[in-house]
């Protein structure tokens, strides 16, 4: 069954996302188009991507899926990528180790389902889903980790870098400490030296036969088609000062920056290293490291060796862009609004700016929990509130408010009104000692309905227990299953699961789904 509900019912998105998806007017003019349907013809229009880029990104994507096995629709989709009327629609994500949180899933699937809403939408030109890995990215603490069958488990490692290059062969005592054998996961981390190759593998399992393509950016043809952006940036540093300005207008009327700029938005990378840039005087220093480049050198290595230098959190977009003949970026709350401040770096390098789509929010909730629910006569909706609030709803409901005394309290404050009146009558000063009266008479009520309620909580306390259990499984650590959960969860005991989010997911719908297994 599907129901879907408001974000903003959910109490879960900040004011921020939640103004953007609604077309709060303030926000228009930090990004291109809404995120409807209808917006992408002109979006086909602004995005040109010559043929000469096209060869370079198809000749890319077969080397990376060399000793791949790839779907008809994997193959036909990479041949599309050669034709002028072929367009992408992207999203991206770091490796987390066996897909991380649900979110993972939920991203890869609200793209898929774009292009396909798309091919149907606008026949004249064809549409590709892809998945752009963040193995660049070096934050390992992010992705070692995931939580699966009631346990969050983490991969050890001493490796430094960018997580891509990382080799998945110090995750055999994980692999081996799970309670049960996941073939997907063992040939990926097993049968592969890199991350990005182990990574490419269980998603290319997962989604070929969608038609998904699968891009790493950490690539030397790629980085090329982007190396006079990168000198650029070194040189006159230009991200930094059109960010700046862009977080202050938004500061100004009321959002808070996302992410920050540095003076250089670049790393250098190498393996085992991936640095930040820093201008000293007329030189270029390798953070944590003793190298130092003139201008003159750095340029020269740019040229010579533009995979050595990989794009922040700042410029990775922009080269996305750059790479791709990409209509739409597909993301989390939290990348729809750094987006927001990029605009124009955008501008200033004459990239059209895609369309900023959320991706799909859902929560799924199995047979066992859907019959927990009807036994509370609880509806899910409830559930969407902290749990102290949660708990004191459900005595109320089914002590039907016997405990509260709020009835008693306002026939007191009349009664108390009517001797303040009196009182006032025959001595002002004595008004204020009525008060402090009635004052020590609302406290005792108080008092005596704390001990009512927690006689009501004695007298339920099955229940009350079976709720906050539920509470605690649907919502881990208080906060959506979709960023905690691992899909192994589910996917493991049903392998339709992806299919049925698939079916149920629709990418222009912006409200949050709730999907109940039923008989």
């Amino acid at each position: 069954m599907i129901t879907t509900i408001p974000l903003h019912s959910t109490n879960a998105f900040s004011k921020t996302f939640l103004d953007y998806i609604s077309g709060e007017s303030t926000l228009i003019p930090f990004y291109g188009l809404a995120p409807r349907i209808e917006n992408f013809s002109s979006q086909l229009i602004s995005k040109s991507f010559s043929t000469e880029k096209r060869q370079v990104l198809f000749d890319a994507l077969q080397n990376q899926y060399q000793g791949f096995e790839l779907s008809k629709n994997v193959s036909k989709n990479l041949e599309a990528l050669l034709k002028m009327h072929t367009y992408t629609v992207t999203t991206g994500h770091q490796l987390n180790i066996f897909g991380g949180p649900l979110y993972f899933i939920y991203k890869i699937l609200t793209t898929i389902n774009t292009a396909k809403q798309l091919n149907l939408h606008y026949t004249d030109s064809n549409f590709v889903p892809v998945f752009w890995m963040a193995s660049e990215d070096h934050d390992f603490d992010e992705i070692n980790n995931f939580n699966l069958f009631g346990k969050n488990w983490q991969w050890a490692s001493e490796q430094k870098g960018a997580v891509g290059r990382f080799n998945p062969e110090g995750m055999k005592d994980l692999l081996d400490s799970l309670p049960e054998k996941i073939n997907l996961f063992e040939k990926a981390y097993r049968t592969h030296k890199t991350l990005s190759g182990a990574t490419r593998y269980f998603v290319n399992e997962l989604f070929g036969e969608d038609g998904l393509i699968i891009l790493d950016g950490d690539c030397r043809e790629l980085k090329k088609l982007f190396s006079d952006t990168i000198k650029t940036e070194i040189v006159k540093k230009t991200a930094h000062s059109f960010v700046q300005k862009t977080s202050l207008e938004l500061e100004a009327i009321g959002y808070e920056a996302q992410v920050h700029a540095r003076e250089i938005n670049l790393f250098y990378l190498e393996d085992g290293l991936r640095e930040r840039i820093i201008p000293i005087l007329y030189t270029y220093k390798i953070n944590n490291t003793d190298m130092v480049f003139s201008e003159k050198e750095i340029l020269e290595k740019v040229e010579s060796e533009p995979e050595k230098f990989s794009p922040n959190v700042v410029l990775r977009p922009l080269y996305q862009e750059t790479i791709l003949p990409n209509l739409a970026y597909i993301g989390g709350p939290a990348e729809v609004i750094y987006w927001l401040q990029l605009k124009e770096v955008f501008v200033h390098y004459n990239m059209p700016f895609p369309i900023l789509m959320p991706r799909n929010f859902a929560l799924y909730i199995n047979k066992g929990n859907v019959s927990k629910l009807s036994k509370l006569s609880l509806s899910i909706e409830e559930l969407f509130v902290k749990e102290e609030e949660l708990k004191n709803d459900y005595l109320v409901k089914i002590s039907k408010g016997e405990f509260r005394l709020d009835a008693e309290q306002e026939e007191i404050k009349k009664l108390f009104a009517g001797i303040k009146d009196r009182a006032g009558l025959i001595d002002k000063t004595m008004e204020a000692t009525v008060m402090a009266e009635l004052q020590k008479s609302i406290k005792i009520l108080e008092e005596l309905e704390k001990r009512l309620k927690r006689a009501e909580e004695r007298k339920n306390e099955t229940a009350i227990t079976q709720l906050l259990n539920l509470k605690a499984k649907l919502f881990p650590g208080g906060g959506l299953q979709e960023r905690s959960d691992n899909f192994m969860n589910f996917y493991s005991s049903d392998s339709g699961f992806i299919d049925k989010l698939k079916a149920a997911f629709d990418p222009f719908n912006y409200s949050f789904y709730i999907l109940t297994e039923s008989d």
